[in-house]
């Protein structure tokens, strides 16, 4: 052996040691996030098809669908699966629901069907609703006990854990300060870490840098989150200097962890990506941002020596971007369907090398986005498509509950009473509903029904309120 060789194997059993990895978690495996939430998507054998084409290694489930499970035996995939949010207390508070879990959802597939990890809940902790809290108390008993059902029956190779989102810091900016919200800190994040670090399992994090742009991007550049490298940032406290938002986002939950005593937790992207499209109010949202913030995620993942972050160097981050399909039956802003790889048909929405190997030079060019500044002007929400009259009525009664003048207009003597066409008035409805809600939270979607517009849906006296930009 060289010199060479030999220090550069020198460094990797130091990385090792550092942070607690093991030879056969070196090579770094990209995964995909399989959700379901459409009623347009192919079929699972299709799906586990198209998982496997675009080589994937790894695919990460929101249940321990059946299904998908017989699907994947005898393939190479490794799957991580999971234990639903309303399943956790039962879970945590008896072994027998621990161990009848696993019989049902692991004794059954494993081991011709690779299982990982078992991930329990999702995002449990980001709901501070009080009978939500309820299970930040279960959460780590639960996860005690789906791994002790796994070692009474002697499998050893099956990592246990639950993906957070960032919501659990109280800061990512700069990394150095971040630490764990103090209503979890002691109660949840110290007995969780104990637990990942005494079972060598991995913290697994939803990462978005699209959120914390989009809602600053203004002060935060859109290079900077779409990891393009042209802009560099110097953590004040650590002096590390970062070259984007994903590296910084990464390094604030391994500075929280360390200021806990726990430092060599390997860390997991369990989500990330950046929707391709959304409703007319949102930046920043296109299929060119998309393909541009995933392919430079490819191009990190697979450098060699691996790029690490910097607090945490040449470490390799196993990642799932989300998400394969854009999923229609996601409720919230139009972005949330709109996240995916693949169209429901099966056909790529833009070009990805899971490799890293192809220069983005390489690619087709995709059309210069149009919507990277914010939004400036009226919008309106309207009726999206045709929709029988059951499902529009219903519709406007939800909108009109909520009271407060938002339906007068449809009232009897209103501007917009009959003989005004259904449609306008479910447009009148929605439009009136979102613009009265909207800082609350409320979106421009009805399940569907309805969409954004900058063409005024008035006609006549019935003049349909908007949402200025």
């Amino acid at each position: 052996m060289s010199f060479c060789n030999l220090m550069e194997t020198l460094v990797a059993l130091f990385l090792l040691s550092l942070f607690g990895l093991s030879m056969a978690e070196i090579p770094n495996k990209i995964g995909v996030n399989y959700g379901m939430l459409g009623n347009n998507l192919p079929s699972p054998a299709r799906s586990i098809e198209l998982i496997q084409s675009m080589k994937f290694s790894r695919v990460k489930l929101y249940d321990a669908n059946p299904e998908v499970l017989n699907l994947l035996s005898g393939t190479k995939l490794q799957a991580s699966i999971m234990v639903q949010n309303h399943e956790i207390s039962g879970i945590g508070s008896s072994q027998a629901i621990a161990d009848e879990w696993v019989r049902n959802n692991v004794l059954l597939y494993y081991p011709d069907t690779i299982i990982s990890f078992i991930l329990v809940g999702n995002e449990v902790l980001s709901s501070t609703l009080d009978q939500d809290r309820e299970l930040w108390r279960d959460l780590v008993p639960a996860m005690r006990r789906i791994r002790a059902s796994l070692r009474a029956k002697g499998i050893r190779t099956i990592k246990v854990s639950t993906p957070l989102a960032m919501d659990v810091v109280e800061s990512t900016f700069p990394p150095s300060s971040a630490k764990f919200r103090s209503d979890i800190s002691e109660s949840v994040m110290e007995p969780l870490l104990r637990f990942l670090n005494g079972t060598r399992s991995h913290f697994f994090v939803d990462v978005y840098p699209y959120f914390p742009w989009s809602g600053d991007p203004t002060n935060i550049d859109l290079d900077f989150a779409l990891l393009q490298g042209n802009y560099t940032y110097t953590d004040p406290g650590s002096r590390l200097v970062y070259t984007n938002l994903l590296d910084q986002m990464l390094d604030s939950i391994t500075f929280a962890m360390s200021k806990l005593g726990y430092e060599k937790i390997p860390l997991v992207i369990a989500e990330t990506g950046w929707p391709n499209g959304g409703d007319l109010d949102q930046s920043g949202v296109n299929v060119h941002n998309a393909a541009i913030y995933n392919r430079n995620l490819i191009k990190k993942l697979t450098a060699k020596p691996p790029s690490g972050t910097p607090a945490r160097p040449g470490v390799n981050i196993p990642t799932f971007i989300f998400s394969l399909y854009d999923e229609d039956q996601k409720t919230g802003p139009g972005s949330e369907r709109h996240w995916g790889l693949l169209h429901p048909n099966g056909t790529s929405i833009y070009e990805i090398d899971l490799t890293g190997k192809r220069p983005i030079s390489q690619y087709k060019s995709l059309p210069l986005p149009t919507n990277n500044e914010p939004c400036k002007g009226e919008l309106w929400c309207v009726v999206a498509r045709e929709a029988n009259l059951t499902e529009l009525r219903l519709a406007i009664e939800y909108a009109c509950a909520s009271g407060n003048g938002t339906c007068d207009a449809l009232m009897p003597g209103g501007e917009c009473q009959e003989p005004v066409s259904e449609y306008l008035r479910a447009s009148y409805a929605f439009s009136s509903f979102w613009a009265r809600f909207r800082s609350q939270g409320a979106t421009c979607y009805f399940n569907g029904l309805a969409e954004q517009t900058t063409s005024n849906p008035s006609r006549g006296s019935c003049k349909v309120p908007s949402v200025t930009f």
